[in-house]
This record gives C-alpha cells, structure tokens and sequence, in this order.
C-alpha cells in the first residue's frame, strides 16, 4: 500500500516542536526582560560600580538632584552624571579612596590602570520601551522627584520605590491634585504639604493640603489623559 502522507511529512513534527520551542524562549525572554525587578518589583537595589550614597551626597551635603541629572528639567529622559560630574569634586575631595578607583580609571590620565571608559552603572528603574515618559512635562507641573523614586536622600543605595506600573501611573493620572507641589518644591525631598500651606496658605488663599492641589492644578491646567494613547505612543 502507498504510502498516504507525503515524504515532507516526516519532519513536520519536529518543525512543530521547533516553532514551539522558539515561542517558548521568546515569551521566556520577553517576561525575563520586562517583568524583572528592573521594571516592576518594589525594592530593586542592585550593586553599584561606585558605592555612591544619595543620602550623604543630598542629605548631608545638599547637592540639588539637578546637578547631578542635569537634563531632568529639559528633556523627556533624566540623564546619569558623567565621571566630569563627580570628578568636579572628587579630584580634591576623598581623592585617595579605593573606592572611587572606577572614577579614576575614567578621569585620571595619570593612575594606573587608566583606560578613560565611562563608568557602568546600573540602572535602577526602567519602564518597558513601549511606554512613553517624559521628565521634564512632569517635574515642571510640580510633580517631585519623590513621588515616584521615594526618599531618595534618605537612601545609601538607590532602590526602587515604587512600582511604576501602569495601574500605578493612572491613580495619578486620575487624581494629579494629591501628588502636585509648587514648583519651588518640586526638588525639595523634605517637603511637607502641610505645613506649607501653615506658612503660605493666607496669602494664596488656600487653608488645606486639598485646597491647594486642587489651586494648582486649575492654575496650570493639569489635566491628564488616562487613555491608552497617553502612553502607549
């Protein structure tokens, strides 16, 4: 008897499996990339080149978070310092620490070891590509640093605060006048609502913490979008 199934037949199952298989490793892949700490998980704190800590730097110092992420203002992505930011003190300052040897290999022409490559730091938070943020739209409506990266001057290691998750981003799309600061205070880490409505609530004709989200949010016209098109570009 003939045989029914052409000879091609023969390799389909392993075709089958082969396609499978390539699915298998992409949604792998995809759900290691996307659904990691780096992206979703409250508490992300990976390792550092430099052991640099926002709360001796910020905290102890008062270094403004725009000196060091200077694009924030200005661009839709905040920028990492580049080894010029820290080498602007650190030539002078704890220049002999072991561990600012990263720094050094970057900045000093004359330490052994030096190649001129930047440092690699680690990123702490990253939304996935598809989502579009823009910084600079947000901190100059009075949205704080704080609001969606935490205390971050109380922090040694930066880690990840909040979840930032699309559920998370629209509770404050829908309700912006909790969150909103004047823009004098967008940068101020220890800024507390209350009692600045205490000291300047008269004279903006406001008498809570409410009123004065609420003032805000008419005098810029905050209206945020809450559609899928806001941020899925």
């Amino acid at each position: 008897m003939a045989n029914f199934f052409p000879r091609w037949t023969n390799l389909l199952p392993f075709k089958i499996a082969l396609c499978a298989g390539s699915v298998a490793i992409g949604v792998a892949v995809a759900l290691a990339y996307y659904a990691t700490p780096k992206t979703l998980t409250v508490g992300y704190q990976p390792s550092q080149p430099i052991p640099f800590s926002h709360k001796i730097h910020v905290d102890q110092l008062g270094l403004d978070c725009r000196y060091c992420h200077s694009f924030v203002e200005v661009s839709g992505h905040s920028n990492v310092p580049t080894g010029n930011t820290c080498w602007n003190c650190h030539q002078h300052v704890q220049k002999d620490s072991p561990k600012l040897a990263p720094l050094h290999r970057e900045m000093d022409v004359n330490y052994p070891g030096y190649d001129g490559k930047p440092i690699q730091w680690a990123r702490v938070h990253k939304l996935p590509d598809y989502v579009y943020f823009n910084h600079s739209a947000h901190v100059n409506r009075g949205i704080s640093c704080q609001s969606c990266h935490g205390r971050v001057d109380q922090m040694e290691v930066v880690y990840q605060a909040e979840p930032h998750s699309m559920g998370w981003c629209l509770e404050c799309h829908r309700a912006p006048e909790e969150k909103l600061r004047p823009l004098e205070e967008v940068f101020n880490l220890k800024y507390d609502a209350k009692n600045y409505v205490e000291a300047h609530g008269q004279s903006l004709g406001v008498k809570t913490t409410e009123e004065l989200g609420l003032k805000l949010k008419e005098q810029w016209q905050v209206n945020p979008k809450t559609g899928c098109a806001t941020c899925h570009h």
